[in-house]
């Protein structure tokens, strides 16, 4: 039962085999127990044999405070604060798998000193809309960028005996509609795009358990979806562990039962009506679903426990420790983009700034709670206002002006949501005489958590609250103006772009935003984050919305645009965005030169090998992400224009140089044939190219693949 397509270990022989012993001491009602939840984060052990309850929470953000049992109403304890981490997109924005390993790690360990086994985390479909309302949660546009994450925090979570839950599998792309909607996609799309993440997550990360996602692909909710849940995720990828619905996200009971669902979270109703509980046992007894199925999911979720709460030389979990709060800012700190810095403003030079205007709601606002989902409660936050006061109150006057009202929730009314972002001529007036009067002023304008919020999309790229009518009076009044923008996915700030000299891009950036800004600021962090998704200059030039695919029609999305995601869509339609996937500035320079690859022609299953020198031209220490793409030159099977397949980030004092090292494989550049129904090397020419974005490409080279 379960075996791996590799070799088991000694150790994983002895589980399977109490495994195997357990399930045939239980009886059928007791199997049926532990196929769904007992409660709104837990489903039932086995008592009399010692078999634990499992338990799971949020989340991607950090461990959710405590709720009832049986209710969402929080329990409004002492004791279940925690540390609040960045956001999916702004951990992409690191570029930096180590830190993603942290964030595992730190997470877990917080999750451990909350009693539960299974971490809701992390969460990485593929951002294929701008608009989708959990872009924040994700992790980019790209596969392999999130798969790199993905492993990354895979085995930092379980390193502490926690179960990874990635999730939402998939194709889990907007939130309209979300329970409905049908995903018609072709399998090349599929495989190539939107579920390489997670069979690296799985095969390489090795995650113990996964979610389903609300929505349908090609005609099956994700719950009851035998090609992806039986063939490809246990058939194909020869996963061991479980597969949980998303709350509420149950449909059936045979058909979930027989085609892959392991167990049944967050329905409604009492617990004996859900589709895994009663109706289930009696499907059985019906002979509808074999007693075989029920005990190959009870060995899953006891194959999980064994690796979690029954797992040997138990670990303590700890929460809210120094380190902890040093992780959540290093991620923090790596994450912010420099998206302008024309006048060379930054880093800050404080010796002639004696009044500092510090303007925009979002330089007070709290970002680890809000909108529909889980949030934290955060055992503290640093605001943008709170940072910059810490670095510089003491020698420097630092004022401060609302600028605009964030009154926006997501149960509003149409009207209302307009309302919202109305500008405030009170408020902007206010943000104008006090940046007239400052020598500097520090713009915080975007969005927070209730206007990127789970279950609902955006209707338009604008910034919210009258922010762009703020913006140009601040700057209309003190040219001097550095805007920071705080927000989880793109927006249209073109005219921020032409109009403004230095721009900086955070995120929902955790526990330790405002000291990671403040440091970036005034220059004891050189900013290396790098954009992981692209930013169209129009709404309509992103593929979903060029093609006139999102939202759907007749509850149905056709991706019609296949494999042209992100910026595969805009290099290869030769598209100008607004900010490109991978853009980032330093405030040092750096140097490409010396690249080369080991060989010019290779073999179907050959390494390829390509090297360079990066030097640090300029005069501060910095982060360099070494990008690599290739295309292939004359497709004749519709590959895109380039595509992500490697990428290291390095640092560097002033005046050194570091040899880059970048591995890939000949199998990486095939791509999935729907027609013969494997993946095909194209043969030819290949264009591997080396640079600091998609499209700031410093040098390439050319090498033939033969068959």
């Amino acid at each position: 039962m379960l075996r791996s397509a590799n070799a088991q270990t000694s150790s994983e022989k002895a589980i399977d085999k109490k495994i195997d012993h357990i399930v045939k001491q239980l009886t059928l009602k007791e199997k049926i127990a532990m196929l769904h939840g007992n409660a709104l984060f837990s489903s039932d052990g086995v008592k009399r044999l010692g078999i634990p309850e499992l338990t799971c929470d949020d989340g991607p953000l950090g461990v959710r405070e405590e709720v009832g049992r049986y209710s969402w109403t929080p329990l409004k304890l002492k004791t279940d604060s925690a540390t609040y981490f960045p956001n999916g997109s702004a951990m992409a924005a690191t570029w930096n798998p180590a830190l993603a390993y942290q964030y595992g790690v730190t997470m877990a360990q917080e999750a451990l000193a909350r009693h539960k086994n299974i971490l809701l985390a992390p969460a990485f479909n593929i951002c294929r809309t701008p608009l989708c309302g959990r872009t924040y949660e994700y992790y980019s546009e790209d596969p392999f960028l999130n798969a790199q994450l993905a492993i990354s925090a895979v085995k930092g979570i379980q390193s502490q005996h926690v179960a990874a839950c990635v999730k939402h599998f998939a194709v889990n792309n907007q939130e309209t509609m979300r329970d409905s909607i049908n995903v018609v996609i072709g399998e090349r799309a599929l495989r190539e795009i939107y579920l390489p993440a997670f069979k690296a997550a799985i095969q390489q990360g090795h995650a113990y358990s996964l979610m389903s996602a609300y929505n349908v692909v090609n005609g099956a909710h994700c719950s009851e979806n035998d090609f992806l849940l039986n063939k490809i995720l246990k058939g194909e990828w020869g996963f061991k562990g479980l597969v949980m619905s998303d709350w509420g996200g149950t449909h059936s009971t045979v058909n979930a039962a027989n085609n892959g669902l392991d167990l049944e979270m967050g329905s409604k109703g009492p617990y004996s009506n859900w589709y895994f509980a009663d109706p289930l046992y009696n499907a059985v007894k019906a002979g509808q679903v074999s007693e075989r199925v029920i005990d190959e999911k009870v060995h899953r979720i006891l194959w999980v426990i064994f690796h979690t709460s029954m797992a040997e030389h138990q670990l303590p979990g700890s929460i809210n420790t120094p380190g902890h709060s040093k992780a959540v800012y290093d991620m923090a700190a790596e994450s912010i983009v420099l998206l302008k810095n024309q006048n060379h403003t930054l880093p800050l030079n404080t010796a002639n700034i004696k009044s500092i205007a510090v303007i925009g709601d979002n330089a007070i606002h709290t970002f680890a709670t809000g909108g529909y989902g889980a949030g934290v409660k955060a055992k503290y936050e640093i605001t943008a206002l709170q940072g910059i006061k810490s670095r510089l109150g003491k020698d420097i006057n630092i004022r401060f002006a609302q600028g605009y009202k964030a009154n926006y929730k997501t149960n509003y009314t149409a009207q209302q949501k307009e309302n919202a972002n109305n500008p405030n001529p009170v408020l902007i007036s206010e943000a104008v005489d006090l940046a007239k009067n400052s020598d500097l002023a520090i713009l915080c304008i975007g969005s927070n958590r209730d206007y990127e919020s789970e279950n609902s999309d955006r209707k338009n790229l604008n910034l919210p609250f009258g922010e762009q009518e703020l913006v140009n009076a601040v700057t209309a009044a003190n040219p001097n103006t550095i805007v920071v923008i705080m927000a989880g996915a793109p927006y249209d700030i073109a005219d921020i772009k032409n109009n403004n000299n230095t721009v900086l891009w955070s995120w929902f950036n955790g526990s330790e935003a405002g000291n990671a800004l403040a440091d970036v600021l005034f220059g004891k962090i050189n900013p290396s984050g790098k954009l992981p998704f692209t930013f169209p200059a129009h709404l309509d030039d992103s593929p979903a919305h060029a093609l006139h695919t999102f939202p759907g029609e007749n509850l149905t999305a056709d991706y019609k645009e296949g494999i042209l995601v992100g910026y595969r869509w805009f290099d290869t339609k030769n598209i100008e965005p607004l900010y490109c996937f991978g853009y980032g500035l330093s405030y040092t320079s750096f140097k490409y030169s010396a690249f080369k690859t080991n060989k010019k022609r290779y073999k179907t299953g050959e390494h390829i090998s390509a090297t360079l020198l990066v030097n640090n031209t300029g005069k501060y220490a910095g982060k360099e992400t070494v990008q690599l793409y290739v295309g292939k030159l004359n497709s004749k099977t519709g590959q895109p224009e380039k595509q992500l397949k490697a990428f290291k980030k390095v640092s560097m004092i002033p005046e050194q140089g570091v040899q880059v090292v970048l591995r890939f494989k000949t199998t990486d550049l095939a791509y999935f044939s729907e027609d013969l129904h494997k993946w095909t090397i194209e043969p030819g020419e290949y264009k591997i190219s080396v640079g600091s974005s998609s499209r700031d490409i410093r040098q390439s080279t050319i090498i033939t693949v033969a068959n």
